[in-house]
């Protein structure tokens, strides 16, 4: 995942909570569901990131790893 497409997303996961902040300012029954609904969807973005961004940290180093171990079998 490039640098810009993890500024974006996290940017995009933010803005959408922040809607809901401001829904739900604006007060009655609707302006609380948008609440509800965006920040959920805002915060649930944002924690599927953090996961990807695990996952992904977790297979760059068992690329690496598997790098090491074909250049040291080469080696033999």
């Amino acid at each position: 995942m490039s640098r810009r497409a993890r500024v974006l997303a996290y940017g995009a996961a933010a803005v959408t909570t922040l809607a809901g902040i401001g829904a739900a300012v604006a007060g009655g029954l609707v302006g609380q569901v948008l609440a509800i609904a965006l920040i959920t969807l805002g915060l649930g973005a944002a924690l599927l990131l953090a996961f990807l961004e695990v996952g992904l940290s977790e297979e760059r180093d068992q690329a690496r790893e598997d790098e090491r171990r074909r250049r040291r079998d080469s080696a033999l």
